[in-house]
C-alpha cells in the first residue's frame, strides 16, 4: 500500500486526524505508545485506502 498527498496542506490535515485517532488509541492503552511513528504511517496509509 502507498499513501499520497496533493501538498503539504493535505498531509498537514491528515496528520491532524493521525494524531486526534492516536491520542484515543493511547488512551486506549493506557500508557504512551513509543511506536508512535509505525502507528501514524499505517494509519495515514489505510485512511487512503478508504
Amino acid at each position: 500500500m502507498s499513501a499520497t498527498y496533493e501538498d503539504s496542506t493535505e498531509l498537514a490535515e491528515a496528520l491532524r486526524r493521525a494524531a486526534a485517532a492516536h491520542g484515543e488509541h493511547e488512551k486506549q492503552l493506557g500508557h504512551e505508545d513509543a511506536d508512535w511513528p509505525s502507528w501514524y504511517a499505517q494509519y495515514l496509509v489505510q485512511a487512503q485506502q478508504k
